[in-house]
């Protein structure tokens, strides 16, 4: 970690704070603030403390908060690798001598994917706790309403019963008391496969928690690779070297010999315990629910440790550069399972797998069809929500404003998939925890009909507020297409359905509606497309009626059929806030507080 932190700091990517900062809230907002800027920076926290004024380990986050951090990280072009793994995938065949040689030496060089098990210690066991204390390490309370403090940049190393595949995760990681720290496995994760193996073993797991060591660690741990290959073995693909590993103290799991931190234990299957509430990446809390148990038997570290830790709540967050890299990777695997596709993008506000944007060679009827039903069966796409589909023809999927327009010309309800399927495990807005609705968009055909006679934004307003009080204001965006768009601020006292069809009575001026609850700002289109990918259910919250299209994103409740607990979003504390601005640590910028929704 030192080694990379000295990068970061040659580039201007390093902020150091020595002034005393607490772990509890402080630590976590002023990260939250940094990693949105344009110009974000790694932090160091060299004086962690809490309320009782105990003194910690320093602290790093935001190590992955720009576009240059990440190259750092990686140690060359994001693009190279992807390349290298397409050309992998499909090798040219060697023609002269030289090419064969330099083919052969290129398929020996790839045994260095396979991690290494060395004998004896590692640095990362360098220093032992006499009596395991997880309080003793600068865990992050990051948000005021939170259960608690949790790791949340920990690496879980995991193994199967039979011992022949070993896995790598990063999940949420409460600490319960000083010995005992939550196992946040959602269940279509690896390690939760590797948990009911044990169960039905009636055999406890034993489970490794390495922190830090180098950053590629810690991307790897979230890299959407297929069951039962190791993550540490991309690490070794990138880094052209192997991953060298340890044996745990108490434990048989291997872990980095260079991480700054270990956490060894065990988990009992048969034992669960609440964790939560926490706020989560989603920008939302997930409720309270049982979770397995990792009973502490040891924590190492090296000397001198680095503590890391991420930010998790409203985008754009550190997962925005993260997600990136995991994009650009793995879009030559991705295109082995769905050959015609020639881009994809999943934009930080959509909360990745919310939405999805693609570009496609479109050759026959109902491609894009196909092309969605095969995203919605492949590993980790199977938890996208909302997918956009265009032709080659279509603008750069980043350029999302000249992107928007395309679609919007293009489109009408004839071009909805709307279906269902598995969800991530943290989404809220499904009526059913982990399955629900899906939608897909075929932009690929234009499907279009006429534009609507467009009134102005008071006019209109003056029209529906005569069919409905409940109306509070709305804002019209993306007139110059055939679909504009009509964000509606509303009250909502009835399902809004039935506003849906009341308004249709006004029909030859609008195409799309999408209502939104009173605290939204209709013009902070960024935030907007992460209320609605957040908040909507396809099945339940799209209304279809002729050329007309309503959506409903606000917060559900039995008026909708919905009995789950819709959750709160995760907002920062503004007394912290405002202290951390007296202190010197924070800028007071209310215009860009309200930019991101800071406060809500």
């Amino acid at each position: 970690m030192h080694k990379y932190l000295n990068l970061l700091k040659e580039h201007g990517l390093l902020k150091i704070i020595d002034k005393p900062c607490d772990i509890e809230l402080e630590i976590a907002h002023i990260s939250y603030i940094e990693v949105k800027k344009d110009d974000s920076k790694a932090l160091i926290f060299t004086n962690p403390t809490n309320k009782n004024g105990d003194n910690f380990p320093p602290v790093i986050t935001n190590i992955f908060g720009s576009f240059k951090a990440l190259e750092i990280i990686f140690g060359r072009d994001i693009s190279d690798i992807s390349d290298e793994i397409s050309a992998l995938l499909k090798p040219k065949k060697p023609n002269s001598l030289k090419e064969k040689i330099d083919f052969f030496g290129y398929i020996l060089s790839l045994k260095s994917i396979f991690p290494k098990r060395l004998k004896g210690k590692g640095i990362c066991q360098e220093c032992e706790f006499k009596e395991p204390n997880l309080y003793k390490l600068p865990v992050l309370k990051t948000w005021d309403d939170d259960g608690g403090a949790f790791i949340t940049m920990g690496q879980v190393y995991t193994k199967a019963l039979n011992g022949t595949t070993q896995n790598l995760g990063m999940y949420r990681l409460q600490v319960h008391s000083q010995n005992e720290l939550g196992m946040h496995w959602q269940i279509h994760k690896d390690g939760a496969h590797f948990f009911h193996e044990y169960k039905k073993a009636g055999m406890k797991m034993p489970v490794s928690v390495a922190i830090g060591g180098d950053p590629l660690y810690i991307w790897c741990g979230q890299a959407p690779l297929p069951k039962n290959i190791f993550e540490l073995m991309l690490y070794g693909f990138i880094r052209k070297k192997p991953a060298k590993l340890v044996k745990s103290l108490t434990n048989d799991i291997y872990v980095p010999f260079d991480a700054d931190f270990v956490i060894e234990g065990f988990v009992d299957p048969n034992e669960l315990r609440d964790e939560g509430k926490f706020g989560d990446h989603t920008g939302y809390y997930t409720p309270i629910e049982p979770f397995p148990l990792m009973r502490v038997t040891k924590i190492t570290h090296k000397k001198n440790p680095i503590f890391s830790a991420t930010v998790v709540g409203k985008p754009p967050l550190e997962d925005k550069f993260m997600g990136y890299a995991t994009e650009r990777i793995f879009l030559p695997l991705l295109k082995t399972s769905v050959p015609d596709l020639i881009d994809y993008k999943m934009p930080e506000n959509g909360v990745f797998h919310n939405l999805i944007l693609a570009k496609f060679a479109a050759a026959y009827p109902a491609h894009a069809q196909q092309i969605a039903h095969a995203f919605w069966g492949v590993g980790q796409m199977s938890f996208v929500k909302h997918a956009i589909f265009v032709g080659s023809d279509a603008p750069a999927l980043d350029d999302y404003s000249a992107f928007c327009e395309y679609v919007l010309s293009r489109i009408s309800p004839a071009s909805l998939l709307i279906t269902s399927g598995i969800c991530d495990q943290l989404d809220h807005a499904s009526p059913n925890a982990c399955f629900g609705g899906k939608l897909g968009v075929d932009a690929s055909v234009d499907k279009s009909t006429p534009a609507p006679t467009l009134l102005s934004d008071d006019e209109l307003l003056i029209k529906f507020q005569k069919i409905s009080p409940e109306i509070l204001a709305l804002r019209q965006i993306f007139t110059q297409t055939k679909n504009p768009i009509t964000m509606i601020k509303t009250l909502k006292t009835a399902p809004l359905k039935e506003l849906f069809n009341k308004l249709l009575a006004l029909k030859e001026h609008f195409k799309i509606l999408v209502f939104m609850d009173s605290d939204a700002r209709l013009e902070n289109h960024y935030m907007n497309v992460w209320r609605v990918t957040n908040n909507i259910d396809a099945l339940r919250d799209i209304f279809i009626n002729g050329e007309q299209i309503g959506i409903d994103a606000t917060a559900k409740n039995a008026l909708d059929g919905y009995h789950r607990q819709w959750p709160q979003m995760t907002n920062c504390t503004r007394s912290v806030i405002d202290g951390l601005i007296k202190k010197g640590l924070l800028d007071s910028n209310n215009e860009f507080f309200e930019k991101f929704e800071i406060f809500g």
